[in-house]
Parts: structure tokens; C-alpha cells; sequence
């Protein structure tokens, strides 16, 4: 992992002020500081130029809080009309390490930022470091030209009430930010006076003043509750917290993940050629609370500035929250549909990032996926990015989908937990502590990936005019963050441990040696090559070495067991350990669900009268719909597209065999190899058989209470289970039921009725049987082929 290389700076000459006096602003924090820019000035200075020092309102010890500018500065600029006025720093330098200016863990801890020391600490530099001080200066600029500047940014908005001091001082604040920027690099490139500039806007206060009209409050009493609110939202960059968290992740990360964090650096330049030119919209998936930490690490590491993302504020806590809001993360609640100040202020502050094209981070699942598939994506966050373009507050937003897959997870006992029922943990200290200790286990390496961006100002061309406000599930947001989602899942890379927790879920109850696994690969290998689907770097699945060591990797965090007493050596999913199995090979799943499909409607047309390509199109169709809130389906056209594409992997003339007799498409489905419909959909189809079978036990004439009918379901799935009425024991899981639940919700199943509603239970419970039935008659083809008797 090698840091971004930043060139020592040269201190800068004097200004060429020509006859003009020169007014240096300075920024200084302790008294050397002064003496040093009084040293540098003596030593600069070319015979008889006049100056003058006039101090800025501190910016680094007290973290840029905008204060009131000095009688000095007011008087310099009334009485030197003509001067130059040339901003003038002291920056202070990490160690040099290697070649490269970066503060180590241990540093940092024992003397805190090293770009920020304390006056005591400036004098030990001073004497034993003289290298690691040096003089910036901002762009200097006459007082006329500044002045010309000021009225010009008051005639084209009324947003900025200050002064024309102030605006001198501010500006000067920035320009030295923007020259230490340039000296420290742009992984340091954050925001300077939110607050203070979003709530002296006057469009921002406008905004408040028909909030309080509406709202029978007072001006004065809105602005403080949309300070309250900002500074409860807004993130606090720290540099010191940026480098001690990059660090402390470091640390971290390299004790569970040994491996490493592996992706494309030809990739990482091209995202920093973009944030160039426009906003970035980082979308991550969310399969662990190490997520954000991956990609803000891998984001440091390549000199990209950090990520603004979004929080629940769940992680606000001691002293998570802190932490985290100083490294960028600004936290929402979770609930605030009906408080319309908090949302004014949160869709401003979305506005002013944007415009200043600071890069957004957010989960857009909302939380964790605890099946390893994408979670249902929320949209309130992108609705208010594409309102943000819509109305101009920024030219462009550029979403970039990323994948962050894991060969294991820390977090798969609490998911698993959670799936069979159990509450979730609660966010805390003592849950922080528990987390790090699990990562002195090993769970290989960390893969991250970046799909196909999206133009945010191309894509809403296409959505309708918004009328009366920006309505949050609008379908057009909808198709946009599940265009979004199908980025994420084609970017996701298959690992050694996906596949293999495949094979061994595929054999059922039965023990694999090696030579088994690799036989069961075998099939899917050959179909990841000639598909060109994404792998991890090193999916290497064709040696028993290789197979065994993916083997061996499960069975130490307690997934799979080994029997060795026998004359072979044999592994299987541990007894209670099929949803952490699950998990993993749920990451890939949706690179199958389509031959999956495929396979059931051949063989439903295969038994239909008439047209069976027609017929075979609308079970596609059919299965489509009723597996909408399981997986992401592109548009029905691209769909067709893609289903037609698996067969033609199988047979070129299929079309022509839909027009033959029911034997010639049972030939058509024995042409798949692997047969995928058995451990792909059963454990989802038989989940909503769980559901379907309770929902036609109730009393129809009742509305479906949700929370006690998912309780019902695990009692009824587990039943089930031992009853070997349903065949997968990941079925018996709360987060399948749920996502069945919603579909009978979604299909209008949970509203008490009349009789109608209780056919229409009926219908559902036999719609569901009938798949499993095609599902059975896929399995019974797999079994037949590896009997050797399938003709």
C-alpha cells in the first residue's frame, strides 16, 4: 500500500507587488509562529518595500471557527486602498519516512497531529527538525481587485451578508488552505465554515422565515433550531482524526485481513480525474461494519479527499460518534418524515456539499445485509442528490456503484443469530471492543471493486418535472437506485470461499472429500470463464491444495467441519452453520438466477399445450415477479435479453426445439450443465412456501399482524424442517419470511376480506407449489446426471 507522494514545498518568494505596500494577513498560532514569518519577511523582503502585518482570526488551533475580524484589518484596508494583500502561513511538515511525509500510528498517538503541533511542541521542530517548517502563502491580490470581487459576489447573490473585512479575511483563510492543501495533498481536501456559511446565506434564512411563518414560530427562534440541527448533522473533518483513522484501520484491518485490500489502482485514478470536475456519490454495498473503513482507507491510501457519508445516528455513541463525525461521517436520524426544519437543513447541507463538489458516501441499503444478497434500497438520500441537480444547486453528480466483498466476514455470528430470530445488538462501546477482538481470527482478504458510473444530470433528463416537492420513492428514483444495485452485483467478484460454500450446500446433508468439491466446481468454473463474470484475484479452484485451503479457512471460524478418522478426509457445513454457508454464497448468487429461471420455464413449457415458447416467456415473466423483492432485474426488454442469452450458452437452436414436442424440451433443459434452480431458488421458494402456508391458515377475515406472524413462521419453518416438508434449513430464516411477507403485501394478501381474499391465499400457496414442484424435477435431473442415468 504506498502513500501518495507529495513534493516538499519551496518557500515562496516575496509577492511582486511592484510600488504597492505589501499587507501580509498572517495566520499564526503561538509567538514563534510570528517570529518565523518575521524572520522569513526580513529575509524576503527586496530594499525599501513597505509592509505591514495585520492578523487573520485564527484558523488551525481553534479548527477555522469563522471569529470576528480585528480593528487592525479594518483600519489596513481603509487606509491602504492601493496595497497588495498577500495571506502568509507557517505549515508545519509530518516526519519523512521512506521518501514521503506520513505520521505513523505510534506518532500520532504520543504528539498528536504532527501539522498542527503545540506551541511547545513547535519549538522542539524548530530545533531538532528545521526541515519540517516552511512559509506558505495564499495567491495574493490587490485591495481593489479583492473589492471588485466582494461587490460582484453581493449583486449576484444576497447570500452573503459579511462585510467587506470579513470577506478579506475569509478569503484569505481560504487561499492558505487551498496553498497548505497543495503542500499536504488532497486526501485533506474538506470543507472550511459550514456552518457559518449556510446559516448567514440569505436564501438560507428565507427558507427558515417561511419554515417559522408556517410553522408560528419566531425568525430568531427557527435560525437557532436550524443551527441545533446543523450542528447535529454536519460533519467536523479533523486532519489529526484523518490520519489516526487511516492508521488505526491499518492496524486493524491487516490483523483479520491478512490478505489484504485488493482492487484496481488504474481504477482509483481515473474516479480522482472525475472528482476533478464534478461531485462523486460513492454507493457502497453493505456486508460489514468494516465497509466504510475499507473504502475511506483505500481512498487515503491513493490521495483521494475523504468521502462526506451518510450514518444512521445509531453510531453516534462515546466515542465512536466523535470520532467518526471528525473522519467525515455527518449523522441522520432515523425518522424525520413530519420535521420539515430538519429536513430543510439536511437537503441545504446536501446542496452545499455538492456545490462544492465534495465527494458523498452512503449505504443505500440502509443497513447490513445479513443473507449476503443487496438489501431492498432506500431512496431518501438519492432523491435528495437528484433534487439537488434538478433544481441546479450542483451541474452534476457522478454515482459510482461499488462492491465490497470479503472471503469472510467478522460479523456472520450476529447474522445468523438475527436470522433465526434473535434481536440485533445494539450499537455501543462494549459492541466495539467485542468487534475488534473477533479480527484476531483470520478471514482472508477484502475485494473491492467499482462498477459503471452513472451521470446523475444525464439520467434525470429522463425523470418527470417535479411537482409541489421531491417525493421520496418516486419510481423514477426507484429505477435509478436499482440500475444502481445491478452495478453493484455485476462489479462483485466470485471468491474461492463463495464457490465452495456453494458446492457444499448443493450436496445436501452429504460429506465432500476434495476431489468431490473439485468435481462439484468443476461445472461452475468452466461456466465463470466462458461467461467472463468478475473473480477475485486469486480464484484458483483446479488443485486439491487450493480447494482444500478455501476448505480449511471455513472450518476455523467454524463454518464447515472435518471428519478425518475414516479413510478419507471429508468436510461439511457444521450442524446451525447453513445461514453463515448461505451467506457467502448468496454473494454470488445473481449470476445464476437467470440460468435459474430458465431452467423452470423450459420445464413448465415443456408440459404446456400450444405455443411453448410463448408459454415458456410467460412463466420467465411470472417467476420475474414473484422473486421482484428477492433479487435486481434489469428493464423486461435487457431481461429477455439476458434470459435468451443463457440458453444460447446451452443450445444456438433453441427456438427451433420450442417448436417441437414436449421430449425435444426435455432435451433442451439437459442441455444446462450445472443445473443451478435447486440450491439457487429452493431455499427462497421454500422460505415463501413457509409463508404462503400460514397465511392461508388465518382467519381471512383479519388484517395480518406482521410481528406475530413472523414468529409464527419460524415455529412453522422449523416444524417444516424436521418434518422434511422443506428440504433447505437456510428457508427457516426471518429474513426470507420477510421479504415473502412483503411480496403477499405488495399483492394486497395481508388485508383482512371476504371469501375473495381467502382464494386469493389459495392462489398464492399454489403458485408457490408449483415452482418447488419444477424445482423437485430440476433436482431430480441433477441427481439422475451425477448417477450417470439422466438419458
Amino acid at each position: 500500500m504506498a502513500l501518495e507522494i507529495v513534493p516538499d514545498p519551496i518557500e515562496p518568494g516575496w509577492p511582486d507587488a511592484g510600488a504597492r505596500p505589501v499587507t501580509f494577513l498572517v495566520d499564526v498560532s503561538s509567538n514563534l509562529e510570528r517570529h518565523l514569518l518575521l524572520d522569513w519577511i526580513c529575509r524576503e523582503r527586496p530594499p525599501g518595500s513597505g509592509y505591514r502585518l495585520v492578523d487573520l482570526p485564527p484558523s488551525r488551533r481553534h479548527r477555522l471557527r469563522r471569529k470576528g475580524v480585528s480593528p487592525e484589518l479594518q483600519i489596513a484596508l481603509e487606509e491602504d486602498g492601493e496595497a497588495l494583500l498577500a495571506p502568509l502561513r507557517v505549515a508545519w511538515l509530518a516526519p519523512a519516512k521512506d521518501g514521503r511525509r506520513a505520521a505513523g500510528l505510534l506518532d500520532l498517538l504520543l504528539h498528536g497531529d504532527p501539522r498542527d503541533p503545540s506551541w511547545l511542541r513547535q519549538q522542539w521542530i524548530v530545533r531538532r527538525h528545521p526541515d519540517r517548517v516552511t512559509v506558505i502563502a495564499g495567491e495574493p491580490a490587490p485591495v481593489a481587485e479583492v473589492r471588485a470581487r466582494w461587490i460582484a459576489a453581493r449583486t449576484r447573490s444576497a447570500d452573503d451578508p459579511s462585510g467587506f473585512a470579513e470577506f478579506v479575511a475569509f478569503q484569505g483563510s481560504l487561499a492558505l488552505e487551498r496553498s497548505e492543501r497543495r503542500i499536504r495533498g488532497n486526501r485533506y481536501k474538506v470543507p472550511r465554515f459550514v456552518a457559518e456559511d449556510l446559516l448567514s446565506r440569505t436564501s438560507f434564512r428565507l427558507g427558515l422565515l417561511r419554515l417559522a411563518e408556517r410553522s408560528g414560530q419566531s425568525p430568531e427562534e427557527a435560525v437557532r433550531l436550524a443551527a441545533r440541527y446543523l450542528k447535529e448533522i454536519a460533519a467536523t473533518h479533523s486532519t489529526f482524526v484523518i490520519d489516526l483513522t487511516a492508521a488505526l484501520i491499518r492496524v486493524l484491518y491487516t490483523q483479520g485481513y491478512a490478505a489484504r485490500i485488493h482492487y484496481d489502482r488504474a481504477e482509483l485514478r481515473r474516479l480522482a480525474e472525475l472528482g476533478q470536475h464534478h461531485s462523486l456519490v460513492f454507493l457502497p454495498s453493505h456486508k460489514s461494519n468494516l465497509d466504510h473503513l475499507v473504502l475511506m482507507y483505500v481512498l487515503y491510501d491513493n490521495g483521494l479527499p475523504p468521502n462526506h457519508t451518510a450514518g444512521g445516528d445509531n453510531m453516534n455513541f462515546f466515542p465512536a460518534g466523535p470520532l467518526l463525525r471528525r473522519a467525515g461521517v455527518f449523522f441522520i436520524r432515523r425518522t424525520f418524515k413530519d420535521n420539515e426544519p430538519y429536513k430543510f437543513v439536511l437537503k441545504r447541507y446536501v446542496d452545499y456539499l455538492l456545490a462544492k463538489r465534495f465527494s458523498l458516501e452512503w449505504f443505500m441499503e440502509g443497513g447490513r445485509s445479513r443473507s449476503g444478497k443487496l438489501r431492498a434500497p432506500k431512496f431518501g438520500m438519492l432523491a435528495y442528490v437528484a433534487d439537488s441537480v434538478r433544481r441546479g444547486s450542483a451541474e452534476d453528480a457522478i454515482l459510482i456503484p461499488v462492491s465490497i466483498a470479503y472471503d469472510q466476514v467478522l460479523d456472520i455470528g450476529s447474522y445468523t443469530a438475527e436470522a433465526k430470530g434473535g434481536a440485533k445488538e445494539r450499537e455501543s462501546f462494549s459492541w466495539i471492543v467485542r468487534t475488534i477482538r473477533t479480527l484476531r481470527r483470520r478471514y482472508g482478504g477484502i475485494h473491492l471493486r467499482f462498477g459503471d458510473t452513472l451521470s446523475l444530470a444525464e439520467e434525470m433528463k429522463a425523470l418527470p418535472p417535479a411537482s409541489g416537492g421531491m417525493p421520496e420513492e418516486g419510481l423514477a428514483i426507484q429505477k435509478l437506485a436499482f440500475e444502481v444495485a445491478l452495478r453493484i452485483n455485476r462489479a462483485t467478484p466470485i471468491t474461492p470461499i463463495s464457490l465452495v460454500t456453494l458446492a457444499l450446500l448443493g450436496a445436501r446433508d452429504r460429506a465432500l472429500t476434495v476431489e468431490e468439491t473439485m468435481g462439484a466446481l468443476q461445472h461452475f468454473l468452466d461456466y465463470v470463464a466462458d461467461r467472463n463474470l468478475p473473480v477475485s484475484q486469486r480464484l484458483s479452484l483446479d488443485t486439491p491444495e487450493t480447494v482444500e485451503g478455501a476448505l480449511e479457512a471455513l472450518r476455523e471460524n467454524g463454518v464447515v467441519s472435518r471428519f478425518s478418522a475414516g479413510p478419507e478426509t471429508v468436510y461439511s457445513i457444521e450442524p446451525e452453520q447453513h445461514l453463515a454457508a448461505a451467506f457467502y454464497r448468496n454473494t454470488i448468487i445473481h449470476f445464476f438466477i437467470n440460468g435459474a429461471i430458465a431452467e423452470l420455464a423450459l420445464l413448465a413449457a415443456a408440459g404446456a399445450d400450444g405455443d411453448r415458447e410463448a408459454a415458456f416467456w410467460d412463466e420467465v415473466m411470472e417467476l420475474r415477479d414473484l422473486l421482484k423483492f428477492e433479487f435486481f432485474f434489469p428493464e423486461k426488454d435487457e431481461f429477455r435479453t439476458e434470459i435468451e442469452g443463457e440458453i444460447l450458452y446451452h443450445r444456438d437452436d433453441w427456438r427451433l426445439v420450442m417448436g417441437r414436442g414436449r421430449d425435444d424440451v426435455l432435451d433442451l433443459v439437459r442441455a444446462f450443465d450445472p443445473y443451478r434452480a435447486h440450491w439457487v431458488l429452493r431455499p427462497f421458494l421454500e422460505a415463501y412456501r413457509v409463508v404462503a402456508d400460514a397465511l392461508e391458515s388465518l382467519d381471512y377475515r383479519l388484517d395480518v399482524d406482521e410481528k406475530t406472524f413472523l414468529a409464527g413462521c419460524m415455529g412453522l419453518g422449523k416444524q417444516y424442517r424436521l418434518q422434511h416438508r422443506i428440504q433447505s434449513d437456510e428457508s427457516v430464516s426471518t429474513i426470507l419470511f420477510g421479504t415473502a411477507l412483503r411480496l403477499a403485501g405488495n399483492r394486497g394478501l395481508l388485508m383482512g376480506g371476504g371469501l375473495e381474499r381467502l382464494e386469493e391465499r389459495r392462489r398464492f400457496a399454489a403458485e408457490i407449489r408449483r415452482v418447488i414442484r419444477h424445482i423437485d424435477g430440476i433436482e431430480a435431473l441433477a441427481a439422475a446426471r451425477r448417477a450417470g442415468l439422466e438419458a
